[in-house]
């Protein structure tokens, strides 16, 4: 059976770049549909990825939290007897309630979400395939928005071993495994850790790099390192030879550097080591769409491929892979299309690994600056030296930092490693676009007590007027 659909712009994909490229466009009197091929909306982000994870690290910090204040004999509580089915349940919930949301907001809107898979004929006409009917849509204008996918082990046989986790399986999981490997130290690898340290698993991390979590100074990175390194092992310049799977486990055969490790036994294995654009099943090489050498879309500055009347948004153009830059980027896509001149040219684009603590960061790090030829001094501010942190039970593990071009005193970067991390990093991310003078910070009064005063005493340390840790200039 064939269908016929005509429409101003078709989106396909509807993760948070899909449904925010058509819902802006909708609101801007275009008509719309959205090609899901799971036929809900959320994609990654809110089904298997950011969601989930985040609900679950708020339940592990919780559980965290609750089993440090027993050093000081206070007991709020038995975590031991801890359901995760219960714990999948609630996550569950929390899913289904934000996915009704988006769908209310797409009904709302007038926005038709329809599922299958979608490849491209011409560059004004798609096909949808979903069970035995095929639908032809006409459109003016399309907007990719298919995100990304885990990338695989080469040369490791993984034979459908549901021991074998991606990230969407560990964030499923109905057992809690006692040893848990996690190939890749990068933020999901992080996050995962955090979460199944807290559940109560043995957690060991192995990374090919030779440095831990290059995108922050190393400073920075040494002091996680620190904070961490009684929750979970992080075995760096590291390498999969081979993975082994028999009816006791997973076994782990590494090299580092030229010599070849003992064997370790994991009841499962996290594989999180990047992801790839998922551009294979759309066709588009029928139509001219270039690609990078990494498989990643080509856009310019208002997200249109080299066919003008296709753009592309989110995950599948490359990184930083971030729910909120493919927003960003949907909402330029959307208003191009409806006529308007705008662009896509932020100063900075924050980026948070949500583990335990938190590492966030936005701008330039001190070490590239540097690199750069940019004149720059950086600014720590502990935040054992914090009243909010002490009594908030964070202060051993806290850090803020900021970066500064000494030329202009303009804030260029800044990195925060602590709790609520991420919601912090905002302040600093405002300062690098509106062109902040560090003084401006330093002199904007911050409520006390609390964890934002990381930021303003920071700022009052580059210009030696501190009072509550001591000045160094």
């Amino acid at each position: 059976m064939k269908k016929h659909i005509n429409v101003n712009v078709v989106v396909i994909g509807g993760g948070p770049a899909g449904y925010s490229a058509a819902f802006r466009c909708s609101d801007l009197g275009l008509s719309v549909l959205i090609i899901e091929k799971y036929g809900v909306l959320g994609g990654t982000c809110l089904n298997v990825g950011c969601i989930p994870s985040k609900s679950l690290l708020y339940l592990t910090n919780l559980i965290k939290e609750i089993k440090e204040f027993s050093k000081y004999n206070i007991n709020l509580g038995n975590s031991n007897e801890l359901d995760i089915s219960q714990i999948m349940c609630w996550k569950n919930n929390i899913i289904n309630k934000l996915n009704r949301g988006l769908s209310d907001m797409a009904k709302h809107r007038k926005v038709n979400i329809l599922q299958g898979t979608a490849n491209f004929l011409t560059k004004n006409l798609i096909e949808v395939i979903h069970k035995d009917i095929v639908y032809n849509v006409q459109f003016d204008n399309a907007v990719i928005a298919t995100g990304s996918a885990p990338i695989l082990l080469p040369n490791i046989l993984y034979n459908n071993d549901s021991r074998i986790w991606s990230s969407t399986d560990a964030l499923n999981c109905t057992v809690i495994p006692k040893n848990l490997l996690i190939i890749g130290a990068g933020v999901i690898g992080l996050e995962m850790a955090t979460i199944y340290n807290s559940l109560g698993s043995q957690v060991d991390i192995i990374d090919s790099s030779t440095r831990f979590f290059p995108s922050i100074d190393k400073d920075i990175s040494d002091m996680f390192v620190q904070y961490t390194k009684n929750d979970f092992n992080i075995y760096l310049n590291t390498s999969v030879v081979n993975l082994i799977a028999n009816s006791s486990g997973i076994i782990l055969k590494t090299k580092k550097d030229s010599d070849i490790l003992q064997n370790k036994l994991y009841n499962n294995v996290l594989i999180s080591i990047g992801r790839n654009a998922n551009t294979n099943n759309l066709n588009l090489s029928s139509i001219g769409i270039k690609l990078n050498s990494l498989g990643f879309i080509k856009v310019n500055s208002q997200m249109r491929t080299n066919v003008s009347n296709i753009f592309a948004v989110g995950d599948v153009v490359g990184a930083p892979m971030v729910a909120h830059k493919g927003i960003h980027e949907a909402h330029i896509a959307a208003e191009v299309i409806s006529g308007k001149n705008h662009f896509f040219e932020p100063k900075v684009i924050p980026c948070i690994a949500y583990c335990d603590p938190e590492i966030a960061w936005t701008g330039i790090t001190e070490e590239n600056a540097k690199l750069k030829g940019i004149n720059c001094r950086s600014v720590i501010m502990p935040w054992k030296f914090s009243g909010k942190a002490i009594s908030s039970n964070c202060s051993e593990n806290g850090v803020t930092k900021l970066i500064v071009d000494t030329d202009s005193h303009r804030v260029i970067g800044g990195i925060i490693v602590g709790r609520h991390a991420g919601e912090l990093l905002s302040e600093i991310n405002l300062a690098i676009e509106m062109g902040c003078d560090i003084e401006d910070i330093a002199l904007t009064i911050h409520s006390h007590p609390s964890l934002s005063e990381s930021i303003n005493i920071s700022a009052q340390l580059f210009n030696g007027t501190a009072t509550d840790i001591i000045n160094k200039i």
